[in-house]
């Protein structure tokens, strides 16, 4: 049964006044938390949100709502010795308050990390009109006032130290943009260098046209770095490390989306309910397991987030990394032996 807190919260939808909830932790497997104590330091895996019902057992002790997960979960998620970091995916749809990120912050200890997804009016050229088809151009598009305004600054003031990689994710931008992406490309580099220093700033493409020389260029003197992105849309994990091989140490930021030969709602529809791994991707594990090998060795941090339609269920597909990542390390240290 779950256990009322003293702490009276108000519901923003009708302004009533209601108890939070506290949400039991699954017990942890011994071979989990030893896993944990093995992962090498400099390596946070986390999952793309965290409001599934379907994680009884493995992150929840009991059958929750998603709506008590979304608000109460956190702190159960955070208290997964395998999980220092988490995605947060609802700021792409609305910009959060300063607010809403400080309790986020209050429900994780102190090593945490987490890696914010930057609404996507600023990544989007087009608005989208009826039935989702592509509206008129969007004036914020690469708007960096309005990144500052409404997403790094009051990100910065609610997380804290507590703020991981602030991610930029665009979608496919169409043909206009890609048929000459030296023009996307010079009005990214304006944009990037109008941002503030301080936080880890990271680029998801959905176009591997754009993923040229002068792209990782414009990276590189804006210090921001690539987020290598799992999904039909790229390339595989090796051919994006291949890519940016020339780009420079620097920290590592990878979110493993979705399975290759699915759209986001056949995936959904073929995993539901994330209880189980349904078709597991062992190149990609062993890629991605690689590519911490080397970033781990040039002294910089990997942050991998993982969603549950890569394999079927996000914790159980790092379960797995976390174990090709320790039998990476260990391999690496027998060769230097």
């Amino acid at each position: 049964m779950k256990r009322q807190l003293s702490l009276f919260e108000v519901d923003r939808n009708t302004g009533t006044p209601h108890r939070a909830v506290e949400i039991a932790a699954a017990p942890v497997a011994p071979e989990i938390r030893d896993l944990a104590r093995q992962l090498p330091s400099g390596v946070r895996l986390g999952t793309s949100s965290w409001h599934f019902p379907g994680w009884r057992g493995i992150v929840w002790e009991n059958t929750e709502t998603p709506g008590d997960l979304s608000r109460y979960g956190l702190a159960a998620y955070a208290r997964h010795p395998l999980f220092s970091a988490v995605g947060v995916d609802r700021s792409f749809y609305a910009p959060l308050t300063a607010r809403q990120y400080a309790i986020y912050a209050r429900q994780t200890p102190e090593h945490f990390r987490f890696v914010i997804k930057a609404p996507g009016v600023l990544t989007s050229p087009w608005l989208h009109g009826e039935g989702g088809v592509r509206g008129k151009a969007n004036a914020l598009f690469l708007d960096a006032a309005y990144a500052i305004e409404q997403f790094i600054g009051p990100a910065r003031e609610g997380l804290g130290d507590k703020i991981g990689p602030l991610l930029f994710q665009f979608p496919p931008l169409g043909r206009t943009l890609t048929r000459a992406p030296e023009r996307f490309i010079a009005q990214l580099h304006e944009f990037l260098e109008q941002l503030p220093s301080g936080p880890l700033y990271a680029v998801e493409m959905r176009d591997d046209r754009v993923i040229t020389r002068r792209f990782f260029a414009t990276l590189k003197e804006t210090a921001v770095r690539y987020c290598v992105s799992v999904h039909p849309r790229m390339p595989p994990v090796a051919a994006q490390a291949v890519a940016m091989s020339g780009f420079g140490p620097g920290p590592l930021v990878v979110r493993w989306n979705l399975q290759s030969g699915y759209s986001y709602e056949e995936a959904k529809a073929r995993f539901t309910p994330f209880d189980q791994l349904v078709d597991e991707d062992s190149a990609t594990r062993d890629s991605i397991a690689q590519l911490c090998m080397a970033t781990l060795a040039a002294n910089q941090e990997c942050t991998i987030i993982a969603n549950n339609k890569a394999e079927g269920s996000a914790p159980l597909t790092l379960f797995k990394l976390a174990q090709a990542i320790v039998a990476a390390a260990r391999r690496r240290l027998h060769a230097e032996e």
